[in-house]
Parts: C-alpha cells; structure tokens; sequence
C-alpha cells in the first residue's frame, strides 16, 4: 500500500490503494504532454473520494515539469480572478512577452495597473498565451483543487483556456465536489468510493483493534468506500464505539459526519489555537504574515499556539494550509458567530487598504453583524476598483453586499439600482430581478423608478429575445424622456432592434417608430445615433424614398463612429446599409463592426456580428470564407458558453443544396423559435428553407416556405426573401401570389439606384414580363448584378435567363447563359442549383457531366484549417493569428504543419500558390 504524506504532516495510508486505473489515466497524460501535446481533464468526486490524493499523484508523476497550483475557497468566491492570480503569480515574470492588449489585461485584473474592466475573454487569451509561452522550455501542469469554489471570472477564463489547448504542451488538471458551469463538457473522470476489497484494507490500516468482519462491513458500507471517512472516523473511537455509534452521529450526509469527526478533534484544541484555526479558515490565501498580524491583533501569538501543536489540522509553510478542505469548513461553521466577527474585523485591520483595498471591504462586509453605512459606503468605493479588475461580476458582488448594509432607503435604492445593472451585464439575470424588486420598492422619484424599468426590460429582452421586451423597452424609453433625452433616444434604438431583429414584431416596430417620430429634433448636429434613429423610423412608417436620404446621413456618420458607441447599440444600427441596398458598404460596415468587437474581447457579443459578416461573405459566394467565420462563431459560443442562433449556417447549407442537412436544422429552427416566440428566427429558417427548396425545383415547396418567411420577416430580411417568392410563385404558376411580391419588391428596391436593387428587381420583373421586355431584364439584371459583390444572383440571373432562353426555343444563346451559370454554382458550391443548370443544359442537347467525387487538396482542410491557411498567405504572423482566432501561437504552428501536409507544400510563402484561384482573402483584421 502506498504511503503519501497529507497535509497534517503524518504518514498515511490514503488510497491510492485502488487507484489504479486512474493513477494509469494520469500517466498517460502526462506522457503525452510531454510530447507536446496539451490536455485537460476534470477529477470530480465527493469529498474525502480522494481527488486531492489524485492530484498531488500527477504532481509528483510530472518530474521535468513545471507544475502550477491554485486551490478554490469558499470565501474568495466573490473576489474575482483570486484563483487566476494564485495560478498564474508564478508567470508574472513573463507578462513582456505578451501582446500589448493581453499584457494590459492580465495587469489590470491582477491589481498591477489601472485601467478600463478588460473584457473577460480578452483575459483568457492572455492567460493562453501566458501558458503557452511558459511551457515553450519545459511542459506545464496546471492544477486546480476545489474548483468548485473558484471564483466565477477564474473560472471562466480557466474554462475558456480549457477549450483552447491543443498543442502548448500543456496539462490542465480540476479537482471538483460537482460540476462547475464554466467547465462543462471538458474531459471528466468520476473519482468514486473505493470497492470493497480495498476499502476493507485501508480501514484495517488506520484501525489499532481487531475488528468484527461484521462491524468492518457495516463501516465500509455506510461510508460507501469514501477513502478520507475510512481514515479519519475512526479516530479515537473504540471497537464498541465504532459498532455502536457510528449511525448515530448527527451529521446526515457523509460529509457532514467527516466534518463532524474533524469537528470533534477541534473541540480539543485549545481556545487560542481554535482562534488561529478560525483566523487561517476565514482568509484563504494563505498569507502567513497577514495571518500572524491578525492573531497579534487577537493576542494570539506563535508561542501560545504552537507549542502544542494544531494535531495535524493546519500546516505552516510556503502558505498556511489545511489538512483536508472540510477541516477550513469545520472550524468556521462551528465557530461563534461573535468570534467569526472579530476574527474578520482583525483581519481587515491587518490587510493593506492601499494595495488590497477590496479584500479589506471584504473582511469589513464579513465582520459587521448590523446596517452599516460606513462599511456600506466602502464596498460601493470598493466596486469600482474590483469591477476594474474583476469585471461586471466583481462590481456587482461588492454593489450586493453594500446594498444589503445600507440603513438610508433612498441610497439603498441607488445602490440596488447600481448593483442590478452591474448583475444583469455580468449574467445573473434572476439576481438582477431581485435588486430591480428593491430599487422599485425603495426608489421615491420618478427618474429611479423608470431606470429599474429599464433594467427590467433589458433583463426581459436578454432572457427570451421575443415580443415581451420591445413594449417594456417602448415605455422605458418614453418614461426617461424628462429626464435624460441621451438615454432615452439609446433606448428607443434598442427598442427598435429588439422588435425587429429579434422578435420580428411588427406591431412594436411601428408603435416605436410612431414615438420616435414624434421626438423633439436632437441639439446641434445630428449624431450617427439620432440619424439612424429618425431613418429607421421613417423606413418603417413612410415610404422607403422618404427614408433614404437619413439613412444615407445615417450610413456615413457610422463610418467613424467612435467604437465606445457601437459596441452599445452597434448590433442595432448594422441594418443601414442593407436598407440602402449598398452590398459593398454591408461588407465594410460588418467587417468594421467585427474588428471594433474584436479589438475590445467582447467575446460573448462577438458571435452576434459575426454571424452577420458569415451572412454577407455568403451572399458574395465566398463558402469556405463563410464556413469559417461560422466555425470561429462556433468556438467562440463553445469556450463562452453563449449559445447562438444558426442562422448563418442555416443560410449556406440551404445554398450549397444540402438537402439533408439543411432540412433537419430548418425544422429544428421553426420548432425552438416558435416555443420562444421568436419570428425572426422562424423567418430565416423559412428563408433557408424558399432557397434550398428553389435550387431544387421544388417550386410549390419553395412557394410555401417564402410566404411564411414574409409573414415574419423584418424590414431587412424581406428583401432577400421576396425575390424567393417572386421566383418560387412564378415557376408553381401562381401569378397572382408572384404579382403580390413583385408589387412588395417595387416598393423595397425601386426607390434604391444600387446596382444590388436595380439588378434584383429587374430579374424579378423579368421573371413576369410579357416577351417583349422580358430579353433587355434579364440583360439588365445581369449587367447590374454583374458590378455588385453577390456572385450567386448573378449566377442565378444567368440560369434564369438561360431557361426562359430555353423554352423560347433560343437554344444556342440558351446554352451560353446556362453554361455559365452551371460553371459559375459548381465554383462556388451551390450543388442543387448546378445540378438544376445542368438538367437545362442536357435538354439544350448539351452534355454536362455531374462534378466528379475527386476533392482536391485545399478542399480537405477543415474551415479553421481554411481559415488559419488565409492569414498567413495574406502575412499574418503565428501570434497574430492567434490572437485573431483566440488561439495560442503554437497551436497555429500546429495546424501550419497540418495543413502544410495536406497542401504538399514546405513553407508559408507557397500557401499563395497552393490556394486554388479565386480563394476569397480572410476577414478583415
């Protein structure tokens, strides 16, 4: 049987006594990241089940490396990155070789520097980077116990870098009682209770008396094989007690009855030496000076505790630790409450208040048993400085817990009011609810009342994104004109967009622009705000020609807007240029959008605009460059953990003729977007579904689906749907329906003098045209289409003009517009309408042969693969890519040699030639 020594400083018996397997598991990671590689892994048990013993066996086994620590405690849970800081302080050294942004963040949050809350992603790419660099000498190990007390920024970061390890030669190994959110769906191993054999062997180590076979049954089975309950109940307890007390404790769950046990040890101890217990059980960082200054405080001195020692509970070393994490739980739960308070106040009195000023909030909050205005006072001073570090979640605990000591009901208001802001940006949506209750009951003027209205409806609007926000959002916005016409107007543009992008409510997009209509005209100049405002306002109650020359004000004022601003109500405004049918400044504006969000790690909203630049890439025909964009959205939802809507990979299976695909996430769409009350989300998914049905000539299909996607589509969609329905209604024979929509596409497109506009209208117009006109629209549409960025309705110009060509019986002419198209649908890969060109062409009597199955290189990189080959042909460094896709340098190194492979080629500078012709460049920087 294994020896181990615990942290008591005692030789003992622990288990890894059938240990086996997982002991194996373990050594193979580390073998592996010795080679390179990085892996991550979740031990997750009850306590006392022997993750601690797991974990200090992989520390051991990883001899040549350098191993990293960090250990989770319940009372730091608040304090955010506390956990980050003790893993990474080892590294800090290194912080010069980051990126100037990764760099500034990691300073920031650590306390090093001031400077403006860096966005929590933005963080875990540095950490990423911190690692990889750490490891480019000698592999790493990462390990971090307790994980389920972890702070949540930590914990978010770590998970974050978790998902992004590949090839760093880097080992991330949790220790964790339950599943911690940020870390679900990692690598996991269940670490359970030890069997029978073996559980029976260790109890027979640590127990001096022979025992009943009876008895020893009886213990391992309520223990239910727990290793740490079979080494530490029997303490001091006979072969009588054992058999009969041992169900007896009062403790119900295991382990209560393990804490009971080490309880019992405490209440032995000395009155000082609970006192010194209590003071290292109530600051868990384990700062030996801070803790002896608070003992001195308590007149607890290192001559009165020591000298007969703490039975093995607490070690004094590099940092002052606990036997087992229950015994830190023990000691302070059993504590009195007045020597909990004074133990605390010691503490804040000790702790620096210049360097570590919230932490002595903290203690402060911790040791004050009554409404405190003073303490109060200092934990709102505290939150900004902890939300400058930490992040929204940090401010808004400080702001929590200033709100519940605050005796005046005006200021409690206030701070409730603040502190639910901060909660509802952080995430917590039902304890933002909460503190919106407070600031309503305790608010007394009208202005603090409206803004907790505020907060309600944006908490409305970002739990269901449906039709239940945009009238609470309406009347918010309304009710803070008296008093703050800025916010007011920021409000009604959210508004705005939360009617029409997301719930797809017609009947809120027109009651909000009646009441945007009717706002007095801004001071000075215009601002991009008031522009967009008033342009969508008009797009929604006037003509589209009334519209224009606003939103064309709207469209250039945007251009330079500063980024503080976009990254407000951005998502809102984005919709301009589609309005003004302007394909070339839709790209530039998504593209800008994109960079501003990811030049400040806005990670969580990141997913939003990107789907937006993936939709316009496809509306180019640029597949791969589409494909990757929706895998990098894709990753970055996966390491947030914000799900997004797939409406952009809705759209290009649909293109690409997926039938089956497409079909299955179409209808997986309408189903959860009904539920949710979200029209949009069934409008696109009809959208998709007008297009793949239409590419596959399934006209009466296709008819279906773009009527339903009109009757929910915003102002934006429809101009992609109607040509659908044009097409879909004319081909099924419904003249009256496709006259309907063309008459709707008149009134969209005609007033726009954009080649876009006029090229669509002109093939829908053709479409039903008596044969006279029908020629010079076709040849307009491709002309105008021919000058815009949208390759595929060109190509679908050619091909219905190729068919009208056709049945005119004009086979020759017929045959060169078919053929182009055909060439044009296989080269960007819209399978269904090839294959529906090619069924023209054969009955021109023209042979078309079916693409063949033979793939050629590039076409076997998966799309980060695609992605990552695109920025470096066009000189983008490792590093720089990396920081662009949220990897880490040697990751992309790692993927270089992949693809190298794959393309047959040596170095970057061949990535040029080895791209097929045409491979669209990569996203903007």
């Amino acid at each position: 049987m294994e020896q181990r020594r615990w942290g008591g400083g005692q030789d003992r018996s622990v288990g890894l006594l059938g240990r086996g397997p997982e002991c194996a598991l373990l050594d193979e990671m580390i073998a592996a990241v010795r080679t390179g590689e990085s892996r991550v892994l979740v031990l997750q048990g009850a306590p006392g089940a022997g993750k601690t013993a797991l974990l200090e066996y992989v520390e051991n086994s990883a001899t040549g490396m350098r191993v990293l620590r960090a250990v989770g405690a319940e009372s730091e849970m608040e304090l955010a990155f506390a956990a980050l800081h003790q893993l990474c302080a080892p590294l800090l050294d290194r912080l010069g070789q980051l990126p100037a942004p990764q760099r500034e963040a990691l300073e920031t949050v650590f306390g090093m520097r001031a400077g403006v809350p860096p966005e929590r992603f933005l963080v875990g790419l540095a950490v990423l980077s911190l690692l990889s660099d750490a490891s480019g000498g000698r592999p790493l190990l990462c390990v971090v116990d307790d994980a389920h007390w972890i702070d949540r920024a930590s914990a978010q970061v770590l998970g974050f870098v978790a998902r992004r390890l590949l090839a760093e030669g880097v080992a991330l190994v949790f220790g964790s009682r339950h599943d911690v959110q940020d870390l679900l769906g990692l690598p996991e191993l269940e670490v359970t209770g030890l069997n029978d054999s073996d559980a029976h062997a260790l109890l027979e180590s640590v127990t001096h008396a022979r025992l009943d076979h009876h008895i020893r049954a009886r213990f391992v089975a309520e223990t239910r094989g727990n290793p740490l309950a079979l080494l530490e109940l029997p303490r001091g307890l006979t072969a009588t007690q054992i058999a009969g007390g041992f169900g007896l404790l009062d403790a119900e769950t295991l382990p209560g009855r393990i804490e009971q046990s080490f309880l019992t040890r405490i209440e032995e101890l000395p009155e000082q030496t609970r006192l010194l217990l209590l003071i290292a059980a109530a600051e868990p960082t384990g700062d030996i000076a801070l803790v002896w200054r608070a003992a001195e405080r308590l007149a607890v001195t290192p001559a009165s505790v020591l000298a007969d020692g703490t039975d093995g509970l607490l070690v004094f070393d590099v940092r002052v630790t606990f036997r087992h994490p229950l015994v830190r739980s023990a000691v302070y739960r059993s504590a009195k409450q007045e020597d909990r308070w004074a133990v605390h106040r010691a503490l804040a009195e000790a702790t620096d208040p210049h360097t570590d000023p919230e932490r002595r909030a903290w203690h402060l909050a911790s040791a004050t048993p009554t409404l405190d205005e003073s303490v109060a006072a200092e934990l709102e001073r505290s939150a900004d400085r902890a939300q400058a570090r930490g992040g929204l979640a940090a401010g808004a605990a400080f702001l929590q817990r200033s709100v519940a000591l605050t005796i005046d009901s005006l200021l409690r208001a206030e701070r409730a009011l603040a502190a639910a802001d901060a909660t509802f940006r952080a995430g917590d949506l039902e304890a933002a609810r909460k503190l919106v209750d407070i600031a309503e009951r305790d608010s007394r003027s009208e202005f603090a009342r409206v803004r907790a209205h505020l907060v309600r409806s944006h908490i409305m609007f970002a739990a269901h994104f449906n039709n239940e926000a945009p009238p609470m959002l309406l009347e918010a916005a309304q009710r803070l004109e008296p008093f703050d016409m800025d916010l007011a107007r920021e409000t009604y543009l959210v508004a705005w967009g939360a009617a029409s992008f997301a719930a797809g409510d017609r009947d809120s997009v027109l009651a909000i622009s009646r009441a945007i209509r009717k706002l007095p005209p801004p001071d000075g100049s215009p601002r991009a705000l008031d522009l967009v405002l008033d342009g969508y306002a008009l797009l929604s109650t006037e003509a589209r020609s009334e519209a224009l020359p606003t939103l064309r004000k709207a469209m250039t004022a945007l251009t330079d807007h500063p980024a503080q601003d976009l990254l407000k109500w951005g998502w809102a405004a984005w919709g301009v240029s589609c309005a003004l049918w302007d394909d070339q400044g839709m790209r530039e504006t998504y593209a800008r959008a994109v960079e501003v969000v990811r030049a400040a790690g806005a990670l969580t909203e990141l997913p939003i605009y990107l789907a937006s630049l993936g939709l316009v890439t496809l509306f180019a025909g640029e597949f791969s460059g589409a494909a990757a964009i929706i895998a990098e959205s894709e990753s970055v939802a996966a390491a947030t953990g914000m799900p997004i809507a797939q409406h952009t990979k809705l759209v290009l299976m649909a293109m690409q003729g997926k039938e089956a695909e497409a079909s299955a996430l179409i209808a997986d769409t309408v189903e959860w977007a009904g539920a949710d009350g979200q029209l949009q989300g069934a409008a696109v998914a009809h959208w998709a579904s007008a297009i793949l049905s239409n590419g596959l000539a399934r006209y009466g299909q296709a008819l279906r689906a773009a009527q339903a996607s009109v009757l929910a589509a915003d102002v934006f969609t429809v101009q992609w749907v109607l040509p659908e329905l044009v097409e879909a209604a004319a081909r099924a024979g419904n003249d009256a329906v496709a006259r309907d929509a063309l008459e709707d596409m008149a009134d969209v497109a005609q007033p726009c003098d954009t080649d876009w506009a006029q090229g669509m209208l002109a093939r829908c117009q053709a479409l039903l045209s008596d044969d006279a006109a029908t020629d010079g629209l076709y040849r307009e549409a491709i002309d105008r289409l021919g000058r815009t960025l949208l390759l595929p309705e060109l190509a679908r110009a050619h091909l219905l003009y190729g068919e009208w060509l056709r049945r005119g019986r004009q086979r020759v002419e017929a045959r060169l517009h078919l053929r182009t198209a055909h060439e044009m649908f296989v080269s960007i890969g819209m399978e269904a309408f090839a294959e529906r060109a090619r069924r023209e062409l054969l009955a021109t009597g023209e042979t078309v042969r079916k693409r063949g199955d033979e793939v050629s290189s590039s076409e076997e990189l998966t799309p980060q693969e695609r992605q990552i080959a695109l920025l470096v042909r066009d000189g983008l460094s490792n590093p720089e890519v990396g920081a662009h896709l949220f990897l880490s340098s040697r990751t992309v190194e790692w993927h270089l040699r992949k693809i190298f492979a794959k393309l047959g080629i040596g170095s970057r500078r061949q990535l040029r030639d080895a791209l097929p012709h045409g491979e669209p460049k990569s996203p903007p920087q």
